[in-house]
This record gives structure tokens, sequence and C-alpha cells, in this order.
């Protein structure tokens, strides 16, 4: 017989962590699972992450100025690894203060990945153990966006980026979003050769024109060189282990790395929603109506 619950939540990003613990506060029996770790993009993958990444982009700037304030020190020595360490250091402290929220409010954390069987049952992937459930919530929020390019599995996303074993000594950030424009500005501040590729006429669409215009020429003024009006045409390997960029201009530039960040798309595959009759919209993300 399956073990029944009030609530099974399937993701313990943010989202998930906090709908799981307050509906156990309300007195459900909850269950959270999560196939990777707990925290989500956010606190694995993205706001934290890369925010430690951005401080750290910025020292060579305080430096400079520091010296004109009386201070003085010898060449400054930058580390990758050493960076890579403590940020995994302070994931790793995160992922247990999640794990302590949602076992102090007696939330049952299952490792494992949860598949929809039918409008109140999920199944666990790996342990083969059926759960019932009076409400599913799915909270397996979204990941990069990969355009479909010819060799474009040569590159990496955000993911992938804070988990680079070195530096690449020229980079191209392909995106014209805050998520391209922060990690444009966090491998420029790192010392690498960074080139922002953006297929319209000017970054962060959506903005105000005067913030893109001084954004833009901020970045500049940092070193990133911002390429408007193209796009990748295809990627190619190179003899020297590099990746030779094709552009839509019919220039073709080496890099040492290519990163993707071309927005976000649903993490809704192989969940087997469609056995409950879920409904998605036209973006391929579960249909919710104005009070979810």
């Amino acid at each position: 017989m399956s073990r029944h619950f009030d609530l099974v939540v399937i993701g313990a990003g943010s989202g998930g962590v906090r709908a799981a613990r307050m509906a156990s506060t309300y007195g459900a029996k909850v269950a959270i699972i999560e196939e990777y770790r707990l925290g989500g993009t956010c606190v694995i993958r993205g706001c934290v992450p890369k925010k430690l990444f951005v401080l750290a982009s910025r020292y060579p700037e305080q430096f400079e100025v520091a010296q004109s304030f009386g201070w003085s020190f010898g060449e400054p020595e930058f580390d990758w690894s050493t960076l890579l360490a403590n940020k995994d250091k302070e994931i790793d402290r995160l992922e247990g203060i999640y794990g302590n929220i949602l076992g102090g409010a007696n939330v049952e954390i299952i490792r494992d990945r949860g598949v929809v069987t039918g409008p109140n049952s999920v199944k666990l992937a790996k342990a083969g153990e059926e759960l019932s459930a009076e409400r599913i919530l799915i909270a397996t929020g979204g990941r990069p966006f990969v355009p479909s390019i010819p060799g474009a599995e040569m590159g990496i996303t955000s993911n992938e980026a804070f988990h680079l074993q070195k530096l690449p000594k020229k980079i191209l950030v392909n995106g014209g979003g805050y998520i391209a424009v922060e990690f444009a500005g966090i491998f420029a501040g790192l010392g690498v050769e960074t080139t922002l590729l953006y297929r319209g006429d000017q970054i962060l669409r959506g903005f105000d024109h005067d913030v893109r215009e001084m954004v833009a020429q901020q970045m500049k003024d940092r070193g990133v060189d911002i390429k408007l009006g193209a796009e990748i045409s295809r990627m190619d390997r190179c003899a020297s282990g590099n990746i030779d960029v094709s552009f839509s201009t019919g220039e073709v530039v080496e890099f040492g790395e290519v990163m993707f960040a071309t927005g976000r798309i649903p993490n809704i595959e192989g969940l087997g929603l469609e056995s409950a009759d879920v409904k998605l919209n036209a973006g391929r993300a579960i249909h919710v109506d104005a009070y979810s």
C-alpha cells in the first residue's frame, strides 16, 4: 500500500520549499521530492553564486581606488579555484539551512525524481515507490534555453559557468538580457577578454532606453566588446581546442568558451504531466489561474 500525503511537492527550490514548509505548519502531512540539491536555481545555480562572482569581479577596481586613499600593497593576484571552492562552501551552507528548515517543519525530504502517474499519485523514479497525495505541487522551475545552432553543444550556459575548471582567455556571451549582461561583466572583471553578442539594436530589451544606453556604455568602458545586430550561424572546434564561431555577418572569430544566456524554459520534460491532464500554455509552461 502506497504512503499517503496531504501534499507532495516536486522540486525543492525557493517556491517548493516555502510551499511545503507553510503547508506543514498548518497541519498538512507533506513530502518534498528533489533529485538534485535543495535550494533550486537561486541558491545552487543562480542568484547566490552569481552575486559572489560579481563581488569577486569588482575587486580590481577597488584595489585601484584604495591607492588614492593611501593604501599600498603588492601586485594583486586572482585564483579562480579559490573562488570556486569558497562558492561551493557557501552553497553547501545554504543547502544545509534549507534542509534544517524543512526538517524543523516536519516535511519529509525525498532525494529522488518524482514522476506524476495520475491526478493523485507520484512515482519515485529511483526507489520505484508510488506515493498518493490529496494535492500535488509542481515546482520544478526552469532551465537555460540553448538555440538550435550547429555546434551549440560545445557551448555552456549559466549552469556550467559556475563549474569551469579554468577561466578562458577569451569568451563570447550570447544574449542581451540581464543574465548575459551580468556574466559579461563578471568575466571582464576577472580579466577575460569578453564579447557580448546580441541580435537586436541594443542590449536589455524592455528596459528604459536611457538605462540601456548607460549600461552599454559602462560595459564598454569596462572592456566588454558589444556586438549588436548579429547572430551565431555555427560553431566548430578548431585545432587549438578552442571554438571557431561563425557569425551571420560572415565573420569567424575564435573563442575559448561560448556561453548561451538566451533565456530560460519551463523544466517540465519527463514529469508525466499528461497522466494528470495538466494543461500547458503556448510557452510550454503549466497553465495557472489568477490565484496561482
